[in-house]
């Protein structure tokens, strides 16, 4: 009963939203009720609050990803080379102002 319970908590995204105190909740009533021991609830605790970090840097990783497609299809220019723009701009107004001021 545990481990099929655990696993379903584990499973889907709903453990990377899921809040640390929900988390804490949830453990809780599992002892009250009789179903985990205090000492299998820290452990499952630790294990959620683990794969709900993985899940949370998993799902920043695929929607910066995403963003970063769209952004390339629509031909915007990255931070990056924005910043490349403004130092070869800068150049330019050195060179100008060097050839304007001989």
């Amino acid at each position: 009963m545990f481990d099929a319970l655990r696993k379903a908590v584990l499973f889907g995204a709903g453990l990377a939203v899921m809040t640390t105190e929900k988390m804490k909740d949830f453990a809780e009533e599992l002892v009250k009720k009789g179903e985990m021991s205090e000492k299998e609830a820290r452990e499952a605790l630790k294990e959620w609050m683990e794969k709900s970090k993985q899940a949370r840097k998993d799902m920043e990783e695929k929607t910066e990803a995403m963003v970063n497609k769209v952004m390339n299809r629509m031909n915007i220019p990255t931070r990056s080379e924005l910043e490349e723009l403004k130092e070869r701009l800068a150049k330019l107004e050195q060179a100008k102002k060097a050839k304007e001021s001989a």
